[in-house]
């Protein structure tokens, strides 16, 4: 769950510089799961790599979805964005640079931890 923390930090540290004389808009929840087969926007223009080999890249947020490919040690991955998945852990949806393939990553399994951008709802 640390990397929920990283994601939201930069909320609350702007929530604290709110003038006392805004108007309060509705708390925003964590992006939601993605079913198997989801695809985001392309909302992230950072890369990374991931923290091991062989990390699957699966069609939806969750390890119950199937893998379309692996991403490997000395592959560039680019973010689109990330959501929480069904197991309540963050997980980025990227490209693999390197093979083409394309998927949802647990960001645990990510060296940067994964996207800083919220996928849609």
């Amino acid at each position: 769950m640390r990397s929920l923390a990283v994601k939201f930090l930069p909320l609350a540290v702007a929530a604290a510089f709110v003038s006392p004389f805004a108007l309060a808009a509705p708390a925003s929840a964590a992006p939601a799961h993605y079913p198997c087969g989801g695809t985001p926007p392309d909302l992230d223009p950072a890369q990374g790599t991931g923290k091991a080999n062989g990390v699957n890249m699966r069609t939806g947020s969750s390890t119950s979805c199937a893998s379309r490919g692996l991403a490997h040690l000395s592959h560039t991955i680019n973010y689109h964005c990330y959501t929480v998945g069904q197991d309540g852990l963050t997980w980025s949806y990227a490209r693999n640079l390197s093979t083409g393939s394309a998927g949802w990553m647990r960001d645990d399994l990510l060296r940067d931890n994964g996207s800083r951008v919220p996928c849609p709802q």
